[in-house]
């Protein structure tokens, strides 16, 4: 017998079990192991697009258009600004009261002061009447100051009057809410509302940025189209264009024909 197999045979028989236990153990994981990485390998994981909500909001201060509208169940919000209250002839205050009794979702009401201390002052009184007040705020260098304020306050803000790309990026910078590329008044001067839209849209995607792009001063039907096409978040419409998203003649014709062939069917 050699000294190897003589301190081998010395070895105690518990211990030796012992080990070829752990052996056992470590062979069994490893087979576990390298079953898992060839299901993963069968089964590739394929992560789901998140699903983005498209949102419709009413641009009007007038509340028998909002509860006309609301009564359809397509309503998600409402945008107001100065020039909007001032047509309805009753107080601004009165106004936003009655909205928000009637839309449970975001409300935008817009200040008036121009320096950022005011714009923050009107901005926390406004707050005040509703957890879903949000603040319309211009885009200037006061405008950002208030927009950064508030964001840090928690007050949720809409950036309005946004006429460019540069304008977007700054605003999602200092923590808006929402911005409002105003496309009608784009085109009335020549440009294409919409590559605006479009422009902030890919921005946004591309790093991340939280702030929602609502797409305002919309025209027409094919405004809302192109802004759900481009990835725009929200809409916000004039009653009259709602109106116009309804409607289709094929489906008039068809009502009628449907009716005219009704009045031949024999009643009892």
């Amino acid at each position: 017998m050699t000294f190897g197999e003589e301190e081998s045979f010395k070895k105690p028989v518990k211990d030796t079990f012992e080990e070829e236990m752990k052996l056992e153990i470590i062979k069994d994981k490893m087979n576990e192991i390298s079953e898992k990485i060839d299901s993963s390998e069968k089964k590739p994981i394929v992560e789901k697009p998140e699903k983005k909500k498209f949102q419709i909001f009413l641009d009007t201060a007038d509340v028998e258009q909002i509860r006309e509208a609301h009564s359809w169940g397509i309503l998600d919000g409402v945008t107001t600004n100065p020039t909007l209250v001032s047509k309805t002839g009753r107080s601004f205050e009165e106004c936003i009261h009655e909205i928000v009794s009637i839309v449970d979702g975001p409300i935008s009401a817009e200040v008036v002061s121009l320096d950022a201390e005011g714009m923050v002052k009107e901005a926390r009184e406004l707050a005040k009447i509703h957890d879903n007040i949000v603040i319309k705020i211009p885009i200037t260098p006061d405008g950002l100051k208030a927009i950064k304020v508030l964001s840090q306050e928690g007050i949720k803000t809409n950036a309005t009057l946004c006429f460019s790309a540069n304008q977007a990026i700054l605003v999602a910078k200092a923590g808006a809410t929402y911005v409002s590329p105003f496309i009608g008044r784009l085109d009335d001067i020549g440009h294409e509302g919409m590559q605006v839209v479009r422009d902030i849209v890919q921005i946004y995607k591309n790093y991340g940025f939280e702030t929602k792009v609502i797409v305002a001063s919309i025209r027409h039907p094919l405004h809302v189209i192109d802004a759900a096409k481009c990835g725009a978040d929200i809409v916000t419409v004039p009653f009259d264009v709602l109106e116009k998203m309804v409607k289709h003649a094929l489906t008039d014709a068809g009502i009628k024909r449907f009716l005219d062939d009704w009045a031949k069917v024999p009643k009892k």
